[in-house]
């Protein structure tokens, strides 16, 4: 069963990031897929996250699916004007990609090519807009294409965001022009997300809610200092604090994250796991929270 029809049938869906190579060398993270393909529906590529130069995305997700696995293209507005990024889904579509998950992405002065020119033609809001027109077998400009698409176009939501009100109201615009199913930011706060459910509730929109092991206080403590509507809160570092070693401190990684799918579960149709090197501790994490 396809990753859009688990959404319309309202199952559980779970999802797993998937980095492309910084070189040619694919087959460790095809390795990777292929390990986790029975316990993930879909695997959501990146699309040169945090400004570092990598492989394309549609690359990685054209290799995902001819090793017979579903991936999900991350399009970000900030390398591409609207020509290219319009190419890029046509040629995406052919290539059999369904789904697309659409940000504005990170500037360029967090990567590794600082001096590099950003785009950002379109945010993220006018790129679903522009997908929901390929979809209707026009382009932006209005065009009739010789050949339509037919994405199922996703896109994120910050639930610990503060203020939370601009956040929701992009949110809803979002739903506005097409926009699917939703992809959280980290959460470890599971009341927070609670209480964010309560105001879209009436959207009807499936929520995969984000998932990140943490690997160490130090590392929680660099979220809650770094990451804009990240609030790992103080009970959990202390739980990272009490494991000393690397043994340990993965052993209580799997249990908070375990424990947190637990409590939004409920309140969810899925989650995102961005396992950041722990691929490897996935299998552990779904089963201890039961899925």
């Amino acid at each position: 069963m396809r990753f859009r029809e688990r959404l319309e049938k309202e199952e559980f869906v779970i999802t797993c990031e998937a980095g492309p190579p910084k070189g040619t060398n694919v087959e460790p993270i095809l390795q990777e897929v292929e390990k986790l393909s029975s316990y993930v529906h879909a695997f959501n590529v990146t699309d040169l996250q945090s400004s570092v130069m990598r492989m394309s995305s549609w690359a990685l997700c054209a290799l995902i699916r001819q090793r017979g696995c579903e991936p999900i293209l991350q399009v970000t507005c900030r390398d591409r004007n609207r020509l290219a990024l319009q190419a890029d889904l046509l040629g995406a579509w052919a290539l059999g990609i369904e789904n697309v998950l659409a940000l504005t992405g990170d500037h360029v002065v967090l990567g590794d090519h600082p001096g590099s020119m950003p785009v950002f033609d379109l945010d993220s809001v006018q790129l679903i807009e522009t997908i929901s027109r390929l979809n209707s077998g026009k382009d932006l400009a209005g065009n009739d294409l010789d050949g339509a698409t037919d994405f199922l176009v996703g896109a994120v939501v910050n639930p610990g965001a503060d203020p939370l009100e601009p956040h929701l109201r992009k949110m809803r615009l979002k739903v506005s022009v097409g926009a699917k199913f939703f992809q959280t930011q980290a959460v470890y706060d599971p009341k927070a997300y609670e209480e964010f459910v309560r105001q879209v509730e009436d959207l009807r929109i499936p929520i995969l809610v984000g998932i990140i092991p943490l690997k160490s206080a130090r590392m929680a403590r660099f979220m809650n200092e770094n990451i804009a509507g990240v609030h790992v809160p103080e009970e959990i570092i202390r739980e990272m604090e009490q494991a000393k070693t690397k043994e340990e401190r993965a052993k209580r990684s799997i249990e908070i994250c375990a424990r947190i799918i637990r409590k939004v579960r409920s309140l969810s149709q899925g989650i995102h796991l961005m396992p950041m090197g722990w691929e490897r501790y996935v299998p552990d994490i779904l089963d201890l929270a039961g899925i």
